[in-house]
C-alpha cells in the first residue's frame, strides 16, 4: 500500500508538471518526466558533468554508463529523450572504460528502445564502437548477434561488409578476440541468406580455420560444419557443393601438413554433427 501511495504521489506531484510558458521544443529539452522524482533524474544526468569527475569521483562517468540501461528501462522508451544527450556524451567519453561499459550493454538498450529508436539513435553509436579500441570493440563483438537480430534485414546486411574487419586487432596476439568472432559467426548463420553466407562469411571462416592458435581453429571447424549444414539445407544446395569442393582444394590438397590436418578435423566435425547425409558426405 505504501508503495502504491508513493507511486501515486510521484505521478501526481504538481512540482513535476512543466512550466506552461514552455514551447514544445523547450519542454522536450527540459528532460521532464513523471516516472521518478525529477530531482533524482537531474542528479543522475549531472554525473556526466566533467567537474563532477574532478571533484567527486573519477569513476563517476563509468558508474553512470553502467546504470544507464536500468534507468532507461525504468523511464520507458517514451522518455528516452531525457537520456539521449547523456548517452551520446558517455559514448564519446575520453575514458575507454566508459565506452567499453556502454558497448557491453548496447544490445540490452536496443531491446528497451525498440527498432525505430535503435535505428536512429543507437546504430550510429554502435558504428563508432566498431572502430574503437579492442577493449571497446570486444563489448560489441560479444553481443553482435544479439544486436544485429534486432535490426531490419536491410540494415543488418550492411554489416556483412564490416565483419572481416574483426580479423584485424590492435594486438595480433589477442586470439580470444578471433575466437569470439568465430563463436558469433556460428550464431549469425541464422540471420543471413545462403548466398550472403557463401559470399561474406565463408572467406572469414576459412581464414579462422588457418589461425595460429588451436583454440580459434577448433571453434572455426564447428563454424564451417554449421555453414555446410546451412547451405545444404538451403533452396540452392549447389552452394554447399561449391563450399565442399573448396574445402578439398584449399585444405585436403594443401602442401602443408597443417592444412591437411585441418581438413580431417573439419570432416570429423561434419560427421559428428550430422551436417550432411552420409552419401553426400562420402
Amino acid at each position: 500500500q505504501s508503495m502504491d501511495s508513493t507511486l501515486h504521489y510521484i505521478h501526481n506531484d504538481s512540482d513535476l508538471s512543466t512550466n506552461s510558458s514552455f514551447s514544445p521544443e523547450e519542454e522536450r529539452k527540459s528532460k521532464v518526466q513523471d516516472v521518478v522524482p525529477q530531482a533524482l533524474l537531474d542528479q543522475y544526468l549531472s554525473m556526466t558533468d566533467p567537474s563532477r569527475a574532478q571533484t567527486v569521483d573519477t569513476e563517476i562517468a563509468k558508474h553512470c554508463a553502467y546504470s544507464l540501461p536500468g534507468v532507461a528501462l525504468t523511464l520507458g522508451r517514451q522518455n528516452w529523450h531525457c537520456l539521449k544527450d547523456t548517452y551520446e556524451t558517455l559514448a564519446s567519453d575520453m575514458q575507454w572504460k566508459v565506452r567499453r561499459t556502454l558497448a557491453f550493454s548496447i544490445h540490452e538498450l536496443a531491446v528497451i528502445l525498440g527498432d525505430q529508436l535503435t535505428a536512429g539513435d543507437l546504430v550510429p553509436v554502435f558504428n563508432g564502437f566498431l572502430k574503437d579500441l579492442d577493449e571497446v570493440r570486444i563489448g560489441v563483438l560479444k553481443h553482435l548477434h544479439d544486436f544485429l537480430k534486432l535490426l531490419h534485414v536491410d540494415k543488418r546486411r550492411e554489416y556483412l561488409y564490416q565483419l572481416q574487419e574483426f580479423l584485424v586487432t590492435d594486438n595480433s596476439r589477442n586470439w580470444r578476440f578471433r575466437a569470439e568472432l568465430a563463436e558469433q559467426l556460428i550464431l549469425l548463420l541464422d540471420l543471413y541468406s545462403a548466398r550472403d553466407i557463401y559470399d561474406y562469411l565463408r572467406p572469414i571462416a576459412f581464414s579462422l580455420c588457418a589461425d595460429k592458435v588451436s583454440s580459434v581453429r577448433w571453434i572455426s571447424y564447428k563454424l564451417v560444419s554449421e555453414m555446410v549444414k546451412k547451405l545444404y539445407m538451403a533452396s540452392t544446395p549447389t552452394l554447399a557443393i561449391d563450399l565442399m569442393n573448396e574445402l578439398v582444394e584449399k585444405f585436403c590438397r594443401c602442401h602443408k601438413w597443417s592444412g591437411r590436418q585441418t581438413f580431417v578435423f573439419i570432416c570429423q566435425t561434419i560427421s559428428e554433427d550430422d551436417c550432411l547425409p552420409m552419401d553426400q558426405f562420402a
